[in-house]
C-alpha cells in the first residue's frame, strides 16, 4: 500500500503525524517504509531522532550514498535506507517488541531544494522506487512537500503508470482546525489547479482519486477543556466557532464522512516535534489521547471499510 501525505499549508503537523502513524503501523507488526519527499525541508530524520541525518543525508565527496532528492535527479542508483530502531538516538525507540515490524526511513538530501519541474526520467525513477518498496513493505508512507508542489506532481504522474496503476494508493490531506486551514485544504483538493484537476489531467479519473482521499485534522482542541464557568462569554464564543468550523468543513466537502481521523492538541508537540511514545504517556509527559489518536489513524488507514466510496 502506498500512502501519500500532503497539505496545502506548512505547519499542519503533516510530517509529525505521518511519522507517528508509520511508527504505530510498525508496532502492529507491519513492515513500513517512510520516504521523505519534502525536498525543501527533509527533516524526517529529526522526527525519528537520528542525529546524523536530522536535516537530510549529507553526501560525502567520493561516495555514492545520498538521499531521495539526488536519486530522482539520477545522481545515484538507489537512495540510502536507514533502519530507525538501529540508528535512532532515542533509547526508548530502540526498544521495539518482538512482534514489531521494520521501520525504515529513506531520507532526503541535506541542502536539497524544491524541484521547479519534473521530467519523464524523474517520474520513471519514482515509479521504480515505489514499485520496489511496495513489494518489500506492507505500507509505504511518502511525505510530500506542502501545496501544489512538484513532489505532488511526481506522485500523481507516477501512480498512473502501468507499474503502479493497480496498486493501492491512498492520499491523506492534513489541515489544522482553523478557518484558513479548512479553506486551504479544500482548495488543494477541489480548487483550480488542485489535486483532482491535476490528477485528471495526468490520466486519473475524478471518482477514483476522490475515493482515495481522506482528510486528517490535526491539533484539534477539545472544546470542553476550554470551557470555563468564570468566562461564560468566551465559552459561548468557542462553542460557536467550533460549530461554524464544522459547517464550513461540510460546505467545502471536508465533512465527517471524508475525514479519516483527528489528533488533539498535544503540549509535547507544541514544544518539540517528535514521535509520541507510550513511555511519554506513562511518564505523564504526553496525553494518552494523542497516542490513541495515532493508533486509530493507523488502524483506519489500512482498514478497507474506512475507504469505501462515499
Amino acid at each position: 500500500m502506498l500512502v501519500f501525505a500532503t497539505s496545502d499549508k506548512g505547519g499542519t503537523g503533516r510530517s509529525v503525524t505521518s511519522c507517528n502513524i508509520a511508527y504505530r503501523l510498525s508496532l502492529s507488526g507491519r513492515n513500513v517504509a517512510y520516504v521523505d519527499f519534502d525536498f525543501g525541508s527533509p527533516t524526517a530524520g529529526a522526527l525519528f531522532e537520528i542525529g546524523s541525518i536530522e536535516r537530510g543525508i549529507s553526501t560525502e565527496p567520493g561516495t555514492h550514498v545520498s538521499g531521495v532528492h539526488n536519486y530522482l535527479l539520477g545522481r545515484n542508483g538507489s537512495p540510502a535506507r536507514v533502519d530507525v530502531a538501529s540508528n535512532t538516538d532515542r533509547t526508548e525507540l530502540k526498544r521495539t517488541t518482538q512482534r514489531a515490524g521494520r521501520l525504515v526511513l529513506l531520507p532526503g538530501d541535506e541542502g536539497g531544494a524544491e524541484f521547479l519541474t519534473c521530467d519523464e526520467e524523474m517520474v520513471e525513477r519514482c515509479v521504480e522506487l515505489l514499485a520496489a518498496l511496495d513489494q518489500e513493505f506492507r505500507v509505504v508512507v511518502v511525505d510530500l512537500s506542502a501545496g501544489r508542489s512538484v513532489a505532488l506532481e511526481i506522485a500523481l504522474k507516477a501512480t498512473i503508470q502501468p507499474a503502479l496503476r493497480r496498486r493501492t494508493a491512498r492520499w491523506l490531506i492534513f489541515h489544522r482546525w482553523t478557518r484558513q486551514h479548512v479553506l486551504a485544504a479544500a482548495g488543494l483538493v477541489h480548487g483550480p489547479n488542485g489535486f483532482l484537476e491535476a490528477g485528471v489531467e495526468y490520466g486519473h479519473t475524478d471518482a477514483e482519486l476522490l475515493g482515495s482521499v481522506r482528510f486528517v485534522r490535526t491539533a484539534v482542541p477539545t472544546t470542553v477543556s476550554y470551557l470555563s464557568a468564570d468566562h461564560p462569554a468566551q465559552s459561548t464564543w468557542l462553542l460557536e466557532q467550533d460549530a461554524a468550523l464544522r459547517r464550513l468543513a461540510t460546505a467545502n466537502r471536508l465533512g465527517t464522512t471524508s475525514v479519516l481521523g483527528a489528533t488533539p492538541v498535544e503540549p509535547v508537540l507544541q514544544w518539540r516535534e517528535q514521535l509520541v511514545l507510550d513511555s511519554d504517556v506513562n511518564a505523564h509527559i504526553a496525553k494518552a489521547e494523542t497516542t490513541q489518536a495515532y493508533i486509530e489513524l493507523a488502524r483506519r488507514l489500512v482498514d478497507d471499510t474506512a475507504w469505501e466510496m462515499l
